[in-house]
């Protein structure tokens, strides 16, 4: 448990950290990072390799970074751009906040609330292994559910406007994650998921 913040509480009961810390930021400058991040990001669809068929997702992504790192999920490989300026500020306050650091940051624009995430979980090679994974959440607010992997047991949290959900230790080896799909969301929802490469 993070002791710089009485307000933040881990979400799941055993075998890794969840630390939901609520709001990270002001609504206003939730509101403002939004629209910045609108702007300065080349989103773009993504493409995944589904039972041996490629498929264009409806939701954008982009992958930024310390240095042009390569990171493979789904059978695709994307190079990192450089840090925008409301990319480096939105990172510092989530280094502040959790104590940790990352060197690169995977984004993801939902636009609506059919558009969701199925169960995975972020182990792939190049991350450091159970390594820190911050996340932060802009927009409508949307449900986020764990899985535990060996008895399917589920834990879940309505992630807020502004608010940083924090992945640690071995949440990645016994936990699966979700965004559902929340048709009644109202309106478009940005993910930031800061992490760590290495090698």
């Amino acid at each position: 448990m993070d002791l710089l913040n009485p307000q933040s509480r881990n979400l799941l009961p055993r075998d890794g950290e969840a630390i939901y810390f609520g709001p990270l930021c002001t609504a206003n400058e939730a509101d403002e990072f939004f629209a910045a991040l609108m702007e300065e990001i080349d989103w773009q669809h993504d493409r995944v390799k589904l039972y041996g068929r490629e498929i264009v997702t409806k939701r954008e992504v982009a992958w930024h970074g310390d240095a042009a790192f390569q990171y493979t999920y789904s059978h695709n490989t994307k190079t990192a751009l450089p840090w925008t300026p409301t990319l480096q500020n939105i990172k510092q306050m989530v280094e502040a906040e959790s104590g940790d650091t990352f060197n690169c940051c995977l984004l993801n624009l939902y636009h609506s609330g059919e558009e969701g995430m199925a169960w995975h979980a972020d182990d792939e090679k190049e991350l450091l292994p159970d390594g820190a994974i911050a996340s932060v959440s802009l927009g409508a607010p949307r449900r986020f559910v764990f899985r535990h992997k060996a008895d399917k047991e589920k834990a879940e949290i309505l992630l807020a406007h502004g608010s940083l959900l924090l992945m640690r230790g071995t949440t990645q080896s016994h936990w699966e994650h979700s965004l559902p799909v929340m048709k009644r969301a109202n309106g478009a929802r940005i993910n930031l998921t800061f992490r760590t490469i290495v090698g």
